[in-house]
């Protein structure tokens, strides 16, 4: 299957021509290739497959999204997955992505990227905690892939929840304990959608976000 065939289910979503982003996520695919003789983005052993791996995995957010959905904040960006396909599909002025990832040579990469394919993203070379949310537009959508267990990511998330906020964050087969272990900290409103990449991974969709009352 070729990388266009592998993403057209989600050109419903995009908000140009399916033909446009295929070539800038190829663009991509290949400055991937580039960097990562140098710097790794992606696990070694998927890089042949990014188009199925990681290109399709992170498009399927799409479908989760809301008609308002303007403004995205990526935690632990790393590559650029699922922030830059996103940022890609979504190519317009309407559309503003934060990008935050404290190592430096993939900060490089991802502002190499942005830069090329003429994205609306901004990158924030700091981890989440350095970053004041004050600064950064209330997002609409929190993003985050392969970064850590539920728990933790729901305290790096908090500081930057608004209340329209809403996170869909890729989680494996363990995603039942995380939520599991989270929900002794923390409050939230949950909705598990099957992945159409993994047959054991999920998306979780959080809303209403909140610690726990201490009593």
């Amino acid at each position: 299957m070729s990388g266009r065939e592998t993403i057209a289910p989600y050109a419903p979503c995009f908000t140009r021509p399916l033909d446009q982003v295929a070539a800038d996520l190829e663009s991509y695919a290949q400055l991937l290739v580039k960097w990562q003789a140098v710097q790794n983005l992606v696990s070694r052993e998927t890089l042949g497959e990014v188009w199925s791996r990681h290109f399709a995995d992170s498009l399927q957010v799409l479908k989760l999204l809301k008609e308002g959905d303007r403004a995205f904040l990526d935690l632990g960006s790393g590559g650029g997955l699922p922030a830059l396909p996103l940022a890609i599909a979504l190519k317009s002025p309407n559309h503003h992505f934060t990008l935050i990832e404290p190592n430096g040579r993939k900060v490089s990469f991802l502002r190499a990227v942005a830069r090329e394919l003429g994205l609306i993203v901004t990158v924030e070379g700091r981890r989440s905690d350095q970053v004041d949310s004050r600064e950064t537009p209330a997002p609409d959508v929190i993003t985050s892939r392969a970064l850590a267990a539920l728990p933790t990511l729901c305290g790096w998330m908090k500081p930057f929840f608004a209340p329209k906020t809403r996170a869909i964050l890729h989680k494996g087969r363990e995603h039942g304990e995380e939520l599991m272990e989270a929900a002794t900290h923390w409050d939230y409103d949950v909705v598990v959608t099957s992945s159409d990449i993994d047959p054991s991974g999920v998306l979780l969709t959080l809303s209403n976000l909140r610690a726990k009352s201490v009593s």
